[in-house]
Formats: C-alpha cells, structure tokens, sequence
C-alpha cells in the first residue's frame, strides 16, 4: 500500500499548468515517458503498465432507437440544450442470484450522448440520477473536445432507474426510514421501519433480492462491453459508480481501457467507522456551504444556526407536504444533506432552508422528493439504495449498537451525524451477505484516475484516498473543493479527465486541483 509523502512535489507536470492544478504529496516515482503518454512506475518495481490504445467499436450487437422526448422528460429541470440528442437500447445481461448462475436475465437501459467513435460507459451512485440521466447532464457539461472523442453511454445500474427498478418499500415506510430526529431520541423507530421494509422487499424480490449487488453490477458492465464491441471498458464512476468499476477492474483487469473514478466510496469492510467518516465529510462540507453562503450574501445567514432554529420549529408542529407526506426534522435534514452533496443547487438549497424558516416547506421538500415518490417513470432510489448498499455489506448491528453508534456521532457530527448514521438501521433486517467481500487491488489493470474532492459529503477525500491505495496502478487527484464528485464542476480536474481520456496523459499520483 502507498504512504503519502508530507511535503509538496518540487516539480510540476505540464497538466498542472495548463489546467491550473499543483503538485501534491505522493511517494510515487516520478512519471516516466512512453511513446508521449506517461504512465506511473510500479510500486514493485515490475514495468508498468501502460495506458492503452483508444480503438473503435468491432461488431455492436445493441440497437439503438431514438428517445429524445422521454430523456428530457425524465430530466426535467434544468433542461440540458437542445443541440444534445439521445438515443437508447437495452442491454441483458445474466442476474446470476446467488445459487441460480445464470438461470434467469435482468434487461438494463443505456442511452447513448454524442457523436464521438469511441463508447465512454457512464455510471453514478445508486442513490443519484439514473445513470442514463446522468450522462445526458453530464454530456451538457464537458468540453467539445471531449464529446468529439466519446459517446456518452449512460447505464441505469440493475435494480435502478429504468433498469428492472426495485419498487418493494411501502411509500409509508420510506418516510420512516429517513425520518430519524437529528437532535434526540434513538434509531428504534427507523429500525422497525427498516424491518417491515425488508418482509416487503423479501416476499417481492424474491430470488433476486440477493442479487442486486455491486460484483454482479460489474458483471452488467462486460456485458455492455461485449454488446458495444469495445475490446476494453472506457468509463467514468461518479460515488459508488466508481465502486462498481474498481470491482470491475478486480474482475476483469485484462478489459480494462481508460477508468476514471470519480469520488469513489471508502472500501473498508466497517460500516459504521466508513459512515462516520462520510458524517465528517457532510459537517466539512456544511461549513463550505456556509462560506459560499456568506461570500454570495446570502438571505440565510448562519446556515448551522439557521439549520438548528429550523429543526427546533419542525420538532414542535411538523408541517405535511402537498403530497400529504410529514416534514419533520428528520426529513427535513435529509433533504439538506442531499442538497449539500449537489454543488450547483447551493444558492437554490439556501434561498429553501430560508424559505422553511418562513414556513413555506416547498423547495427544500423537493430536495427529498427523489427518496420518498416512487412512480413507473421515476422509481424511488431508496428501495435500490438499501438493496445495493446492504448486499454490498456484511456489517449488521444490534439496536443497542446502533443507539451507542448514533449516539457518538450525533455529538460529534451535530447536523449530520444520525442523518448518516441511520442507514446503518436499514441493513439490520436485511439478509446478511454470505459470499465473501470482493477483494481489493486490481493487479494487472493499466493506471485509473482516481478523483477526490476535499469536502465531500457521500464519498469524503479519505476514504477515496484510501481505495486507491489498494489499487496499484491508481494515480491520485484532488479537487480542494466542495460538493459531491469533481468531474464537470471543477474546471481543473474536468481538463484532467479530458487529457487522460482523450490524450492518454497520466497526471502525478497526488496532483491537487484549487478550489
């Protein structure tokens, strides 16, 4: 495993200059030349690997049909331009539940953004938009240069989106399990909601319950490989979209063409020590709110007082929302976490924490509004959110536990602590993974990217620091920004990504990207 120098490299690269980035601490050798591409010496000593050739796609199998209207309807606002156009296809693909390899398929949804030869698999969080969406916001936001080269192609992952979505939490029950009082009481009403969640999920799912993971999420991708005729896997993770691709790369290091991780989840096996560092995160992340708050002027003011007052009011007559949903505490800071991981809807989460201070619960509702309404169009992601995450996960807790654990992190982590600590209730009653955690690394794979922000409130700078020392061949960059991802909102990391996707040049391990 690397170990991080303490001092700033003397040198620096030429993407450095052009992209206005600096040199950070690595103990990494320097950067050698290969043919104009540069590719990191091996930590073993061993010759590295180099970074490989982009090819253009042999024999697609997918069939791609227009679904312009129905994109941008499921975008809704803010629109992407009207310059972009999408075409989709369905991919299918083995569901191999556990015990049942290969006895029955799942049929996924991919959408293709741009013109560009080459194919660039898009995947986001679980949590997120669907990746189909994602890439065509996505697509909005980079470079010319960069759609000249690639196609977007935007996978729902399984369970997802358009994607065989998991639908088998009761509408009452979602409320329930975000519901968790930030200032008191203990996660007993969460865990409750938590088990009738998964006796739901259980008698709907079915054999599949089992097998909404992130190692056969993985599988999905070579499949999509195969289909789009790439040799390799050229892609781009966002959060735990860069999970699903560390695992792919675990799985299949021979396919592996250019990867950037983008914000990727701590992988150690302790969920709760890997969500208190993602409470951390969330209150690092708070505190950049409030100084874009205050640099901007801002109606709020002191966001955490703000915040406090707030919750203090919803305690005392929780309002109901127009959809006959209650907004009380808990809900309400869930919402404010999920706007704070959005960095370009932060004037717009701050004119709406002001706004419910006011009364007027509309706008920050809206914040929750993806967790909580589930239709055919837009399923809830936090029926696929508890799937993935738990089957991912070995760690359950008793409910003694689970109060000693929100209880340490509600004092420490005010704001955020029990919003984050009460997903660790939602696995408790879900089936305990039986097949062994997939192993880190990727021995064998050419360099990946992998991308940090300095306060991220989902996947915080530690904890991507961390998985990219268990990957050999991982080269390190870091936003000192704030937000949720770094790929098309910090100009500095978007060029880097531009330069390592498109020209095959390899920025220094610990490269930092100003603010």
């Amino acid at each position: 495993m690397r170990r991080r120098r303490t001092r700033l490299l003397v040198a620096l690269l030429a993407l450095a200059s052009a992209a206005g980035c600096a040199a950070g601490p690595s103990v990494r050798p320097a950067l050698v030349e290969n043919d104009g591409k540069t590719t990191p010496a091996s930590p073993t000593g061993t010759p590295p690997v180099p970074l490989p050739p982009l090819a253009e796609p042999q024999s697609p199998s997918l069939r791609w049909a227009d679904c312009d209207d129905d994109t941008r309807q499921r975008i809704g606002t803010p629109p992407v331009p009207d310059s972009l156009h999408f075409t989709c296809a369905r991919v299918t693909t083995p569901l191999d539940a556990p015990g049942e390899a290969r006895r029955s398929v799942v049929r996924l949804l991919a959408l293709k953004a741009g013109t560009g030869p080459i194919p660039l698999v898009v995947v986001n969080d679980v949590d997120g938009e669907p990746g189909t969406v994602y890439a065509a916001r996505l697509a909005a936001t980079l470079p010319p240069a960069f759609l000249a080269k690639f196609s977007l192609i935007g996978l729902d992952r399984r369970g997802t989106g358009l994607s065989a979505p998991v639908q088998c939490v009761p509408p009452d029950i979602r409320h329930d399990l975000i519901d968790a009082d930030p200032g008191q009481g203990d996660l007993q009403d969460v865990l409750d909601a938590a088990r009738k969640a998964g006796q739901q999920c259980a008698i709907e799912l079915d054999d599949s319950q089992t097998a909404l993971d992130s190692w056969r999420g993985a599988g999905d991708l070579e499949e999509l490989r195969k289909a789009l005729g790439s040799d390799r896997l050229n892609a781009l993770g966002r959060g735990d979209g860069s999970k699903l691709l560390s695992e792919y790369a675990v799985r299949f290091p021979g396919q592996v063409g250019r990867m950037v991780l983008d914000g990727v989840p701590d992988p150690g096996p302790d969920t709760a020590a890997v969500l208190d560092a993602v409470a951390a995160g969330a209150q690092t992340t708070l505190d950049a709110f409030a100084a874009d708050c205050a640099a901007r002027k801002c109606a709020l003011g002191d966001p955490k007082a703000a915040l406090t007052a707030l919750t203090d009011q919803l305690r005392v007559s929780p309002p109901m929302t127009e959809d006959a949903v209650g907004f009380g505490p808990g809900v309400a800071m869930y919402a404010v976490y999920s706007g704070l991981s959005q960095r370009s809807r932060w004037p717009e989460l701050a004119d709406a924490i002001a706004a419910a201070r006011g009364g007027n619960i509309t706008a920050l509702a809206a914040f929750a509004s993806p967790v909580l309404h589930d239709t055919r169009a837009q399923p809830s992601r936090l029926d696929a959110t508890i799937a993935t995450r738990c089957n991912d996960s070995q760690t359950r807790l008793s409910a003694d536990q689970l109060d000693q654990v929100a209880a340490g992190m509600r004092t420490k982590y005010p704001q955020f602590g029990t919003v984050v600590a009460q997903q660790l209730a939602w696995c408790g009653p879900w089936p305990v993974r039986t097949e062994p955690l997939p192993p880190a690394g990727a021995t064998g794979a050419p360099p990946i990217l992998v991308t940090a922000t300095a306060a991220d409130p989902v996947t915080p700078q530690v904890g991507s620091t961390r998985a990219a020392d268990q990957m050999p061949t991982a080269v390190t960059l870091t936003w000192q920004g704030a937000g949720h991802g770094a790929v098309g909102t910090s100009p500095c990391v978007t060029e880097a990504a531009r330069a390592f996707l498109v020209d095959g040049k390899v920025p220094a391990d610990g490269t930092l990207c100003p603010a």
